[in-house]
């Protein structure tokens, strides 16, 4: 049904709360590069309006560390832009804050947490490869 493939990996060992927090970040980006993927505002029977949602399902996956940073490596060299959520961004406030954290690192020593990202469907099975879906 759709062309593209919309995914979250997270690192198997978050706290609930945690592997929440990042999925919703980097909903967030995906959201904000492909406005396309939000469909129309929703309207119950009594004509209350709600916001519109994602037109298609988002699959959320979990990998372990290693995964993680070959999922990143990987993203990176079919020039997929993704989200990235690395885990010094926990212990930060604001945008600003993390903006400052995540500039802190490179691919070779990002301790990544969570990767959003969206594309044809082959190419992020490919990416996320070694995930599987999230408990």
């Amino acid at each position: 049904m759709f062309e593209t493939k919309f995914a979250i990996v997270l690192r198997d060992d978050l706290a609930s709360w945690q592997a929440l927090n990042v999925t919703a970040f980097l909903t967030s980006g995906v959201v904000a590069q492909s406005p396309g993927v939000i469909g129309e505002p929703y309207r119950d029977r009594a004509g209350h309006l709600y916001n519109a949602l994602s037109v298609q399902p988002i699959i959320v996956l979990a990998a372990d560390a290693a995964t993680m940073a070959a999922i990143h490596r990987r993203a990176l060299e079919r020039g997929v832009t993704a989200s990235l959520y690395i885990e010094e961004m926990f212990s930060t406030g604001h945008d600003a804050a993390n903006r400052a954290a995540f500039a802190g690192f490179g691919p070779e020593d990002a301790r990544v947490v969570g990767i959003g990202l969206r594309a044809e469907k082959r190419i992020v099975d490919r990416i996320t490869k070694g995930a599987s879906m999230h408990p």
